[in-house]
């Protein structure tokens, strides 16, 4: 279900943060820093995340039986929305309320060079993992951009720790950048501010998150070359004419189901018929070793011809 490099980013990003979340709580308790108690709660909350991720992983990794007959692969896909819902609903909610406490009740940072030892701390361990993490990605991106490899990607586990890991070192430049206008300036509230700051950012990132989950949730097709090239094998079969009208979805970050509607020349017999749609099956898997099923439907040309022209209108009238 996993690939090595998937696993790697998140058990480096469960010790990280880990070891942040811990740095800090003991910072947050010894100085009172509003900003410092919302980055702990922060770290806390991504410890969680990974904890859901690699339960996810271990879900979706069951073998199929027979209420699920096409296994579990989904699994990831729902434990990673419901990340997106805990980042969203602890991390930026918890960092607005405490925001917004010490705005209207601003309390003075004590012992501040507490704050600045476990930010520097906090810094190395979440770079850690943020390298880690973002390796991992530029391995899977190719040649695309990172805002649309994030959106094309079928693999949640990636790209949701690079973005906490984002959102963290972005928030602890925050908590820096509020603890030390708080001290220089003598205005506590703008601690209270750096955690507001804080928890729009977990908020902007969670419904970012939230998104791209809800679409592999639902259902995501295969990547285009992966869907041209089935195309092009079904083509080149000896037997058929054309192959038209494939259907792809993603199961899990290496499991698709594909359908395919293929017009027969009309020479060959019902048997030459299962031959060819056996070779197809065959050297679809060959290629593509993440089908995991693969469904051949033989139609005549005027149905083929009807099937495309439906589509075609569906998608003209879907436009705005």
């Amino acid at each position: 279900m996993a690939s090595r490099g998937s696993k790697r980013v998140i058990y480096a990003a469960l010790l990280g943060n880990l070891l942040v979340a811990l740095t800090k709580f003991v910072a947050a308790g010894l100085t009172g820093s509003s900003a410092m108690a919302s980055e702990a709660v922060h770290s806390l909350v991504d410890t969680g995340n990974e904890v859901l991720l690699l339960y996810g992983l271990r879900r979706a990794a069951r073998p199929p039986d027979d209420q699920h007959p096409l296994g579990h692969g989904r699994e990831l896909y729902f434990w990673s929305f419901v990340v997106t819902i805990v980042i969203f609903a602890l991390g930026a909610g918890v960092s607005l309320y405490q925001g917004l406490r010490h705005v209207l009740a601003p309390v003075p940072i004590s012992n501040p060079v507490v704050n600045y030892i476990v930010l520097g701390l906090a810094l190395v361990f979440e770079a850690g993992s943020w390298t880690v993490a973002i390796k991992e990605f530029r391995a899977q991106k190719g040649a695309r951009g990172y805002l649309e490899a994030a959106r094309q990607s079928k693999d949640p586990t990636v790209f949701v720790v690079l973005f906490e890991d984002t959102a963290a070192l972005i928030g602890l430049a925050i908590a820096l950048a509020g603890i030390a206008a708080s001290e220089a300036l003598q205005r506590p509230e703008l601690d209270g501010a750096a955690s507001i700051g804080i928890g729009l950012l977990l908020g902007v990132v969670a419904l970012f998150l939230a998104r791209e989950s809800k679409g592999l949730l639902i259902g995501e097709p295969a990547a285009s070359e992966v869907v041209s090239s089935i195309c092009a094998i079904a083509r080149s079969q000896p037997g058929v004419e054309r192959a038209i009208g494939l259907f792809t979805v993603h199961l899990g970050p290496e499991q698709i189901v594909a359908a395919i509607t293929a017009d027969f020349t009309d020479s060959i017999s019902a048997a030459e018929v299962e031959a060819a749609v056996s070779a197809i099956d065959s050297r679809v898997r060959a290629a593509h070793p993440e089908i995991l099923l693969l469904l051949v439907k033989p139609q005549g040309t005027a149905a083929l011809e009807q099937a495309r022209a439906t589509r075609a209108g569906s998608r003209e009238s879907a436009r705005p």
